[in-house]
Order: C-alpha cells, then structure tokens, then sequence
C-alpha cells in the first residue's frame, strides 16, 4: 500500500472561524492562473486556517461559482500534490477549498519522490516543470511496500479502535468533517455582505471529491443533501474500514458518482471495482485509465484527470450536457483515451 493512502503524523489542530469575514492574507499564481477563461488564484485566508482556496482571480468575470470540497491523499494536511489539478479546475470558474493550510512548496518537488517509488512501467513520469523521474529499483520499491503495509496495518488498528483516539494519537491528520467545515464557512462568506464572497457562490452545485485516503472521507459525508455529486479518485472503500467510511456508506449515497482510477497498477483498483458493483440505483461512470495510483496530477495543468473531472464538473453542476460525450458515448472515449476503459450504469 501506498503513502498516498495512510499517514502516521501526529494530527495537527483545526479551526473554522465561520464568523468572520473572508481577509485574503496570502496568495499566488500558479502555471499562469491554468488553462480556463477564468485565470485562477491560490489563496489563504485568515478566517479559514486549516484550508486553502482555489478561485478566480475575478469572481465576477465568472458569475456564481459552484463548489468543490476536496480531501486528499493520504489524507494529508496539505493540498500541494493537487495543486495543479485545483488550479486548472478553479479556471474553468469553480471555487475549491482544500484540507490543508496555505503554503508555497514545491508541488514538483513532492511529486517526484512519489512518481519515483509509486510510478508506473506504462509511461514516462514526466513532471510539470519538464523533469522526467526515474523509477525505484524493484529491490527499493519491494522494501518500501513492506514499510507501507507496516504503516497501514497500524493505522487501521488505531483506526478502528472502539474508543475514540485522543487528538495525538489519530492515525491520520485530518478527518472527514472537514469537507462540511469548510461548506459552512462557504455557505457564512455567501451571506456576508464584508466578505469578498458575498453572493459569488453557487451554493446549490457542490461537488465532494477526494484522492486515495481522500476518497474515503468523501465517502464517509457524501449523504450530506448538499452534496450534488462526488467524484473519487484513485480511490473506494471496498470491505475496508478507513475514515469512518464502510461499505455501508455506499447505501446513503445521493448523487452521480464518477470513479476515476488509475488500472491495474492502481492500488485502489480492486476497491473501486467492488463499490462500482455495489452501487446498484445511483449512476455511477468508472474510468480506468493507464497511470496507477498517481493520475496525471503531476502533469502540466493536471494532466488528462483534470481534463475529465472539468468536464464531469460542467456536466454534472452547470448543466452542459454537450461535455457528457466521453461518459455516456463509447465513441466519444474511445475516440479521447484509446487506452482507457469505462462501465456505466443507471443511466
């Protein structure tokens, strides 16, 4: 098992200070604000210190946004290693707020010592600054599994313990909560007539999504009404008990689903393809794709995942049917992405 999908760190504190107004305190520009007509802006907040924002640079260009609530991999306290993906997203005029505080790292710099040991044989790992990452040698990759399966064997047993863990004993730093948190802090800054967010948010479109570890806390608050879809990705729950998140959750679902999950070599792989089977009135699309448990996100503007989630996102919250091609039309995929596969149902 993998580093995306379990963490050992010692938790750290959250906060949510939904009465106050939204102050911009720092910000940056990333990969030229993305691809979209609505160049994006990565921002932290004073009044929303244990998450970030991805939005417009001019809210106003883009009319109401809808909302993404994302979680991430691992289950980390940082949205760095989705940096890219959140920023394209954010420029097709979305707003997203990430667990994780503010920061300035280096998402390549995360990112290749994860292609390096997680990467797959099917293509060159080339990151978004135009290095290409060398794989791990068999010995390396065999010995850092083994120290992962360690990991995640102690996770799950703190997980599953029947007495809630103390603050310093969680397995994992941060919690599916979270993802609501920051819906009610989006859901104040709307009505706030200070705040910079002041009737610029489409409280009625919402979309949870969540990579890995991330997928589980999505899963674990997706009953929520005001949840309009999810998306998982490299991700499901399976039979395995992560985040609050059984298979049981799978029942409370509501809303259009979209796995999209990285093949064979995706450690989420059999997961995934259980909860698609156990989904039985919801729609739900399953994309496979060739690059394992590490996507595209690593890529210039996301790569092709960003690509597909835009146009689910466009689909599924504005309304723009015309973008559905690649999930309800064999020829339209296949005509896209040769080497992936797709199932759909209830449609």
């Amino acid at each position: 098992m993998t580093r995306l999908f379990y963490s050992l760190a010692i938790a750290a504190a959250f906060s949510v200070s939904v009465g106050l107004s939204a102050q911009t305190i720092k910000s940056q520009i990333v990969e030229n604000g993305g691809t979209g007509p609505y160049k994006a802006v990565v921002v932290g907040d004073e009044s929303l210190p244990a998450f970030t924002v991805y939005r417009p640079q001019d809210m106003g260009a883009a009319g109401k946004l809808p909302v993404i609530l994302y979680a991430n991999g691992g289950c980390a306290n940082s949205t760095t290693e989705m940096r890219f993906l959140l920023n394209e997203l954010a420029s097709y005029g979305y707003i997203a707020v990430g667990i994780g505080p503010y920061d300035e790292d280096d998402p390549n710099e995360k990112w290749a010592g994860v292609l390096r040991t997680m990467g797959v044989t099917a293509k060159k790992m080339i990151l978004s600054n135009g290095q290409e990452v060398k794989m791990a040698s068999a010995e390396e990759r065999q010995k850092l599994d083994e120290q992962m399966r360690k990991q995640m064997e102690e996770a799950l047993k703190q997980q599953n313990k029947a007495k809630a863990p103390a603050p310093s004993e969680r397995p994992f730093q941060t919690y599916p909560g979270q993802l609501l948190e920051a819906m009610d802090w989006l859901t104040a800054q709307n009505a706030d007539p200070k705040s910079e967010y002041y009737h610029k948010i489409d409280l009625d479109k919402v979309v949870a999504m969540g990579q890995s570890c991330g997928g589980a806390q999505v899963l674990a608050v997706a009953h929520d009404p005001r949840i309009k879809t999810c998306v998982i990705l490299n991700s499901g729950i399976g039979d395995m008990v992560m985040q609050g998140a059984t298979q049981e959750n799978l029942k409370n679902l509501h809303t259009p689903m979209l796995y999209l999950i990285g093949g064979p070599e995706d450690v989420a792989f059999p997961n995934a393809a259980k909860d698609y089977e156990r989904i039985k009135e919801l729609p739900v699309v399953m994309i496979n794709t060739i690059d394992g448990h590490c996507g595209t996100y690593y890529e210039r503007n996301g790569g092709a995942y960003a690509v597909v989630v835009h146009k689910w996102l466009d689909w599924q919250l504005k309304g723009q049917a015309g973008q559905s091609g690649i999930f309800l039309d064999d020829d339209c995929f296949r005509a896209l992405y040769p080497e992936w596969t797709e199932v759909r149902k209830n449609w």
